[in-house]
């Protein structure tokens, strides 16, 4: 029976996938569970394994191709058998589907919206043109004439990164125009360090990024890590880190904090049914979000577990589809690099980050007497329109909480 391979959906307002490579030739034998493919989406490059052994073949989408989610690219047949006659379903075209960028302008009036339609390729005022319905509300939430739009998703269909380009476009025109030009060369960007680039400032241009800072005494952390650590040395099992300790704590807290678990959809909130831990972790050229599923129901040593798996296929470039997929709340720890605080950026559709600086020792105030106590400082980021301040506070003291009980918090 043949089997349709198509691009996967690996995050939840996906709308397509960016086709880098084949690991397989058409023609080739593959096997289940080897690599087949590496993709592109918006977080990662990612490598999707064969879902069956067979022959590769009628394969429709090549290096470069960006492809709508659920669009068969290629069938993989057992020996014999003939293509199905859907095998000639279309596909996108890389061309056809590359992000605007914002266009070059040579004088102050090609930064009024109009110009900058103009320039980018708009509709040019096609009042039924399509568009996804999470892109309409974006629009309507930037007051923008869809009109205006270059489309570049299926079948001239406006996704959200056209929207996203288009007011990207118009917001830069202004300093564009009283800029001189850039200098040329530079370093260029490699494929995970432009992605990232693109997500933050996606990010930090529509979601609107609050922030709570607490310092907490790390003393009873230190000390439940270290003997957590020992158990997994004298086990054989991956060694406990400070941050497994910390992804498990706070995985808990969520549990009592639905609401910083939700993600904003663009006109409503959706309340996760999982507690998925992105874990962001540094590569050659950028950071990825590697996810532990189900983090709340995980034990501290399989969490350890995963952390290491992942931040080793992360390295690798070898992410698969269910390493990135479907996170609901991040942890991005610093403290490795001696950060004493910071504030980071949230990865949409999630409503908040939890950054994590180093331990230091300080000199405090502890019942009236002056002591010097490891003390850490944690910091969250939320998006407004899902969390309210109190809702900030109220799970930022029990992620406090569970730093200073963490035998408490972990008893299950």
């Amino acid at each position: 029976m043949a089997i349709s391979v198509v691009m996967p959906a690996l995050e939840m307002a996906q709308e397509t996938g960016k086709l880098l490579a084949w690991r397989k030739k058409e023609g080739q034998a593959t096997v289940k569970g080897e690599p087949l493919l590496e993709i592109e989406t918006d977080k990662a490059v990612v490598e999707v394994e064969a879902s069956a052994d067979g022959i590769l073949a009628g394969v429709k989408s090549h290096e470069g191709d960006v492809v709508a989610v659920g669009a068969v690219i290629a069938w993989i047949l057992q020996p014999g058998e003939a293509l199905p006659a859907e095998a000639s379903a279309a596909v996108m075209s890389a061309p056809s589907a590359r992000a605007v960028t914002a266009p070059a302008t040579t004088s102050v009036a090609a930064t009024s919206v109009a110009a900058v339609a103009k320039e980018s390729g708009g509709v040019g005022g096609d009042a039924a043109a399509k568009i996804s319905p999470k892109a309409r509300r974006l629009a309507k939430e930037h007051g923008v004439d869809i009109a205006l739009i270059h489309a570049t998703g299926p079948d001239g269909t406006i996704s959200t990164e056209d929207v996203l380009a288009y007011v990207a476009a118009a917001n830069a025109a202004p300093a564009a125009a009283a800029r001189p030009a850039p200098a040329t060369g530079g370093e260029p960007l490699g494929q995970i360090a432009r992605i990232m680039a693109e997500r933050t400032t996606q990010s930090w241009t529509t979601v609107p990024h609050f922030f709570v800072t607490r310092e907490v005494d790390a003393t009873a952390l230190l000390a439940y890590q270290k003997i957590a650590a020992a158990a997994s040395d004298k086990s054989g099992a991956t060694r406990v880190t400070i941050n497994d300790v910390l992804i498990a704590l706070v995985a808990r807290a969520l549990r009592k904090h639905p609401r910083i678990n939700s993600s904003w959809t663009g006109d409503n909130i959706r309340s996760n049914p999982d507690i998925n831990i992105s874990v962001a972790m540094a590569v050659s050229d950028g950071v990825v979000g590697a996810v532990i599923h189900n983090a709340d129901k995980t034990a501290l040593g399989e969490i350890a577990t995963q952390r290491r798996e992942l931040s080793e296929r992360a390295r690798g470039g070898k992410l698969r589809p269910a390493d990135i997929s479907d996170g609901t709340f991040t942890v991005s720890n610093l403290g490795m690099f001696d950060v004493d605080a910071f504030t980071a950026i949230i990865t949409p559709p999630q409503a908040a980050i939890l950054a994590v600086a180093k331990i230091v020792e300080r000199v405090v105030a502890v019942d009236g007497q002056i002591v010097v106590r490891p003390m850490l400082t944690v910091t969250l980021s939320s998006d407004h329109r899902v969390v309210d301040g109190a809702r900030a506070a109220g799970f930022l003291n029990d992620v406090v909480d569970a730093i200073r009980q963490p035998e408490k918090w972990l008893r299950d």
